[in-house]
């Protein structure tokens, strides 16, 4: 039963949100935990370009790490499902630690490139994967109650929060302190904040492993929709990764190092303020369109970013782009409550979480390259590429968003069945 039961009728808003019983006991260590999330690119940027003085050098490194995020986060997300968060989250954040403060060393005593790759694998791959923790929680707390949708924006605000807060906080710290104290800060905000929220067992989902019955396991991959959200994240994706190296690349070349963080402040305010706004209106619009007139605005607006050659117009863009990428998100996870069942929802935001760490991957190998070789501003055309492409994914194959009959199942709690779609 949801902890909350709200009338159809009602508009649902963040006041009800937040009054469902048992909320904040996960919200408060869950936000500090994912508070490194929105760190860690940057800084790995930051510190790589300190040591190597290359752009593409530092992209590459940090798409090693999320390209192993990318790979493992899935895993994680259902294992997480089958034995429980805690259990996964535990030794994670240990691993990640201990392999941040690796990277950090191997940076600093300048060495090799490949051994820069080999320290960056385990660092991604134990990237805690508190967010999707966090939606499925709010999963087993409300159900089917009308305010999953005002959940889904208040986990994008949540999200977007920590994309202002983090990048500022990296900047600041690699800038005015050490190239190493962003990354270092990341390390140890990830042990405290991971060790808090998984200490917080009681809000944890039902584990599918706690049951003798058995049910088949099926990969939330295979639901059609899933994987078109993924190629549409990607996208998403290549707009974080290109706007990070290219504004660095941006700031540094005008002498301001520092605006980087503030620049990169404005477009994740930009997303944080929409997603405010998304989570308060009670959309009549079915959710498929929405998400690709969203994504259609996203990717107009990206299209713009490398014509920019000024602060303010970049600033004005950058916040642009950002209002219109919470739409995009929002609609994303919320069509997963409808196309997944409970069992495996975990791993279907893991899925999309990944498929972000991916484009970005990408995209700032691609942006630091492009950085690198050609004008100051070139990696800007990442987001364009990336967002076009994946809106005509996107387009072509938007039926598969629709949600259909179940035909098996697939272990949702103790002892319970719950129905996934398969081809």
């Amino acid at each position: 039963m949801a902890s909350t039961v709200t009338s159809k009728s009602s508009r649902p808003g963040y006041g009800q949100l937040l009054r469902t019983r048992g909320a904040w006991t996960f919200l408060l260590p869950g936000f500090a935990a994912r508070q490194p999330f929105a760190m860690l690119t940057l800084s790995i940027v930051l510190l790589v370009q300190h040591t190597t003085g290359s752009y593409g050098a530092a992209g590459a490194v940090a798409a090693v790490t999320g390209v192993s995020m990318a790979l493992f986060a899935p895993y994680s997300g259902r294992l997480a499902d089958r034995h429980g968060q805690r259990a996964v989250l535990l030794p994670g954040v240990l691993v990640h630690t201990l392999a941040g403060v690796c990277l950090t060393a191997l940076a600093l005593a300048h060495a090799p490139l490949w051994a820069l790759f080999a320290a960056a694998v385990p660092t991604g791959a134990s990237v805690p994967q508190v967010g999707p923790m966090v939606r499925a929680r709010w999963g087993v707390k409300l159900q089917d109650s009308p305010l999953m949708t005002t959940a889904a924006a208040f986990e994008s605000v949540t999200d977007e929060l920590t994309f202002v807060l983090g990048p500022l906080l990296a900047t600041a710290l690699c800038t005015a302190v050490d190239p190493a104290a962003g990354l270092l800060t990341e390390a140890t905000l990830t042990l405290v904040g991971g060790v808090l929220f998984a200490a917080r067992k009681s809000s944890q989902p039902p584990v599918a492993g706690a049951t003798h019955t058995r049910v088949e396991h099926a990969s939330a991959l295979r639901v059609p929709g899933v994987r078109v959200l993924v190629v549409t994240f990607l996208g998403i994706g290549s707009v974080f990764g290109g706007m990070q190296v290219s504004l660095a690349a941006f700031s540094q070349s005008i002498g301001e190092p520092g605006l980087n963080g503030v620049l990169y402040g404005v477009f994740a305010a930009g997303n944080m303020l929409s997603g405010i706004v998304c989570g308060a209106v009670a959309w009549k619009a079915a959710p498929q369109r929405r998400l690709v007139i969203g994504y259609a605005a996203l990717a107009l607006a990206a299209s713009g970013l490398w014509t920019a050659h000024s602060v303010v117009v970049l600033a004005a863009l950058g916040l642009l782009v950002g209002m219109c990428i919470a739409p995009a998100l929002i609609t994303g996870y919320t069509l997963v409550e409808a196309l997944v069942p409970a069992g495996a929802r975990t791993e279907a935001f893991t899925w999309l979480t990944g498929a972000v760490a991916l484009g970005q991957a990408a995209a700032v190998t691609v942006a630091g390259q492009l950085e690198d070789r050609l004008w100051n501003g070139a990696g800007f055309l990442v987001p364009m590429a990336g967002t076009v492409l994946a809106l005509v994914t996107l387009v072509s194959l938007r039926s598969a968003l629709e949600a259909k009959p179940h035909n098996r199942t697939v272990a949702r709690g103790v002892g319970h069945r719950s129905p996934v779609a398969v081809d």
